[in-house]
């Protein structure tokens, strides 16, 4: 899964102990730094035998035409892709005039780490040059937390062995429109062969035009205007230089690139080292001329202070970081390392978006193009809203920002209040393929249950009813035009439907009452509601503001709540599991244990229509409803379900593992559900989608933190009380995290016999272990006794033949690989799919029991049903 001699388990760091070219790709992206404004790719600092010179500002973007083969109505028509600001990591060494490059240099030592307690990626290297001068070179490389458009950059050069001249050529590229430093495009681009809708998109004409350049002393600044989004982008940067040997330096600046060349006589011993401080500034209206005077300001503030104070700073607020937000695997320091890595994902991705969106590859690639998707308020929010709750309504603020734009587009469907974009970077939809773009109208009820998150972890009514509740009710208002009433044959009112749409699942597209949006939007209208209601009697002010604002009908959150009541869930009563919709049951299931290696994942071998036509998922669709929504399924439902739909899902999306993570451990399945939780937690560590090189899976990082908080952890936090049923694996001693409820800090100590939760300063916390209700308070430990971990079932959901297994029309499920060269005129039939049974030793004994209870489900609690249509 990864290469423990290259990359050594450290709990604290990841290191990587030798250079290969082979994968830098990958590494730029496990060494990227970022603060979630301004993201900097793992390049090295010779800035040569890159795969993708990155330097990202969320945001920073370029517009282009969506050409159509054949148009339609409502079709998005501009697309948005993030573009490279100007590369300031440039600070290539010579020694006797020979460049340190590491492809070819007989490094003797090698070192580079992202040091997760500092903030820092640090590089280290022992070179001994072809003229026998024995070099030892450090580098420093830092994205301010606290200064989100700060960077610093530190290289020391010692010549261990020989005097010697030494220069450091510091450079600032707009790489956006040029090459690489040698000529050619970066190693990515050479590399790049074939058709993959998960990268970026690319520039035929010249991105960024220039506009102020300057060099003043040490200092240089570049600026520039987008061509067709009018963004404009100013970098200034400005480098001391601390040494004892004598010294010149020289410099050059022109549109697209500035220099700064430090000439040292190295005397034998004596350092050298040169600091560079770098600042960006975006803006979508500002002139280029006024960011640069911003630029330069930073940098005065900061160097004022000292650039040794902004390190220690940055310590400091790692250092804070983790206490309120590390997680504790006892005695496994691989998952600790990972889980450690992925948990600085999301501070990186996240920390200082500032009411700007998190990209699916944060700052650390241009794979999808810097969009924005629902991975935000599903997938990363639980973590920011239980971690840092300031950060989760900075992500929510940016939803409410795009509300204008996203009238817009609901209007352009014909449908009232507001659709959220599928994808987006300026809050305009930029998906060119609607059947797995704006069909997702889910989405809309994601955003609302991020929301409701937030509001349930917190308790801030107060950004709910000034700005929260707005979303509410522009989401609910799309629901309720979207759908539709059936009705009796007396002409009453009988169930709810919403069609033409996809769930998360995008190898099942356009469909009738997808499970997973008809629940999700039941949540959307119930909460709607319910806060328009709760604030019409508690805050009559700010509901009569919100009416006047919105013009909403009082008749409305009556309507909504009808809806919401009535909405259909599909069920089979011949298979006892909930169909994904309502057609799904009717396709043939792909036979994924037969499919070769090769034709995976799917999306890169087979055509859209021929996935379609299948039982086969990317990612969990109804199991991820189960999850978001567990209180509206028994644990019987979520058992069936979970055991028919995991067999079916391909994992093609980063975002299914973690899922099927928190579900397995649920249901029972405890082994698979770590199986699937260490896939998630490498996903990037390892490679093992092989598209790291593209940026991390921020979603999945997140996902990490809720399979183990959520999965082996067992908290829930459904109708706003917070409840536990830990899932521990087996070789796990405890596990240890951190939740903030109400403003209180809470400590959670999962071990195989007990649970502690120990308070910290705030409100008593009242919650449930298993159904037992405890409160703690304020400094106080509460320890609660444990029995088991929960049902174990071994082994893992499979297809195979168990006999008569029916549709509702009473067909046989078959289970086949589209194969091109099957030229029989008639079908032949030769048996029916296994439904699933969790070992081989048990497919018999579930025949002959057919018609018995499964005494797997008795060993869950009765689904608490409690007053279900009026909360959520």
């Amino acid at each position: 899964m990864i290469d423990r001699h290259r990359f050594p388990v450290d709990p604290w760091r990841l290191v990587e102990t030798s250079f290969s070219i082979d994968d830098v790709g990958v590494t730029e992206t496990l060494f990227a730094e970022g603060n979630g404004y301004l993201g900097l790719r793992g390049n090295h600092p010779e800035g040569s035998h890159a795969h993708e010179h990155g330097t990202f500002l969320n945001g920073f973007h370029e517009v282009f035409p969506i050409r159509h083969a054949e148009r339609a109505f409502g079709f998005a028509e501009v697309g948005q892709t993030i573009i490279n600001a100007p590369d300031s990591k440039v600070m290539r060494v010579y020694v006797d005039d020979e460049p340190l490059s590491l492809d070819i240099a007989d490094l003797r030592e090698y070192e580079r780490a992202l040091d997760m307690r500092r903030g820092v990626l640090t590089r280290h290297i022992r070179w001994m040059t072809p003229g026998g001068k024995d070099v030892v070179i450090d580098y420093e490389r830092m994205v301010s937390f606290e200064e989100r458009h700060v960077a610093v950059m530190r290289v020391s050069v010692t010549v261990l062995n020989a005097d010697a001249p030494v220069t450091v050529n510091c450079q600032m590229i707009n790489r956006q429109d040029g090459q690489d430093v040698y000529g050619g495009p970066g190693l990515g681009k050479q590399a790049e062969a074939g058709f993959d809708p998960r990268k970026a998109d690319g520039f035929a004409n010249r991105v960024l035009q220039p506009e102020e350049h300057w060099q003043d002393g040490n200092r240089a600044a570049l600026s520039y205007k987008v061509t067709d989004s009018g963004m404009t982008v100013a970098v200034v940067a400005d480098h001391l230089v601390e040494t004892e040997n004598e010294y010149s330096s020289r410099s050059l600046v022109e549109p697209d690139v500035a220099k700064n060349v430090f000439r040292v006589q190295a005397k034998q011993g004596v350092p050298v080292t040169i600091t560079k401080a770098v600042a960006y500034h975006t803006s979508r209206g500002v002139p280029a001329r006024e960011l640069v005077e911003r630029a330069r300001r930073t940098l005065d503030r900061v160097e004022h202070e000292g650039i040794e104070r902004l390190f220690e700073r940055q310590e400091a607020w790692v250092r804070a970081f983790w206490e309120r937000s590390d997680v504790l695997i006892e005695g496994h320091d691989d998952l600790q390392q990972a889980t450690r890595w992925c948990l600085y994902q999301l501070a990186q991705a996240a920390a200082r978006a500032d009411s700007l969106g998190v990209p699916a590859k944060g700052l650390t690639g241009s794979g999808y193009s810097g969009h924005y998707f629902w991975d935000t308020e599903v997938y990363v929010l639980p973590f920011l809203a239980y971690t840092t709750p300031l950060w989760a309504r900075n992500a929510l603020r940016m939803r409410y920002l795009m509300l204008p734009a996203a009238r817009k587009r609901a209007g352009q469907l014909n449908e009232a209040g507001a659709l959220f974009p599928w994808r987006t970077i300026n809050g305009e939809e930029a998906s060119a393929y609607y059947a797995a773009g704006t069909a997702q109208y889910h989405i809309n009820a994601d955003v609302a249950f991020a929301l409701g998150k937030y509001v349930r972890a917190t308790g801030d009514t107060d950004f709910l009813h000034r700005e929260g509740v707005d979303i509410l009710v522009e989401t609910a208002r799309l629901w309720a035009t979207l759908g539709f009433w059936r009705f009796t044959e007396t002409g009453e009112p009988e169930s709810f439907h919403i069609h033409g749409v996809t769930g998360p699942d995008e190898y099942t597209t356009v469909v009738n009452d997808n499970l997973f949006t008809n629940v999700m939007a039941r949540y959307n209208l119930r909460y709607a509601a319910r806060v328009v209601r709760e604030m019409a009697v508690d805050q009559p002010e700010a509901y009569r503001a919100m009416v006047d604002r919105l013009e909403l009908d009082e008749a409305e959150p009556v309507a909504w709540q009808s809806a919401g009541e009535a909405m259909h869930i599909p069920y089979s009563e011949a298979l006892g599991i909930h169909p994904q919709d309502a057609v799904f049951l009717e396709r043939e299931v792909w036979d994924l244990e037969n499919t070769p290696a090769e034709q995976r994942p799917l999306l890169l071998h087979f055509h859209p229509l021929v996935i379609y036509r299948y039982q086969v998922l990317k990612q969990a669709d109804v199991v991820l409803a189960l999850f978001l929504q567990g209180n509206q399924f028994t644990p019987a439902e979520k058992l069936a379900d979970f055991e028919y739909y995991d067999a079916l899902t391909t994992g093609d999306s980063t975002l299914s593992a973690v899922v099927q993570a928190i579900l397995a451990a649920e249901v029972g399945y405890q082994d698979l559900a770590l199986e699937y939780f260490r896939e998630s937690a490498f996903v990037d560590l390892g490679d093992l989608h092989s598209n790291a090189s593209d940026g991390v899976h921020v979603a999945s990082a997140g996902g990490v933190w809720t399979a183990l908080v959520a999965g082996f952890g067992g908290m829930r936090d459904h109708r706003g009380a917070l409840s536990f049923d830990p899932r521990l694996p087996a070789d796990w001693p405890s596990l240890s995290y951190t939740l903030h409820w109400h403003g209180t800090r809470l400590r959670i100590t999962v071990r195989r016999d007990e649970m502690t939760v120990a308070a910290g300063e705030g409100e008593a916390v009242s919650f449930t272990v298993r159904g037992a209700g405890y409160t703690v308070a304020a400094g106080e430990t509460v320890t609660v006794p444990l029995e088991g971990q929960g049902p174990v079932i071994p082994g893992r959901p499979t297809l195979r033949q168990i006999g008569e297994q029916l549709r509702e029309d009473g067909t046989l499920l078959s289970a086949s690989v589209p194969d091109a060269t099957a030229a029989t005129s008639v079908p032949v039939h030769t048996g029916t799919i296994p439904i699933v049974t969790a070992d081989e030793d048990q497919a018999d004994a579930a025949a002959q029991q057919a018609f018995e209870p499964d005494i797997r489900t008795q060993q869950f609690p009765a689904i608490d049903a409690g007053d279900v249509t009026a909360t959520v």
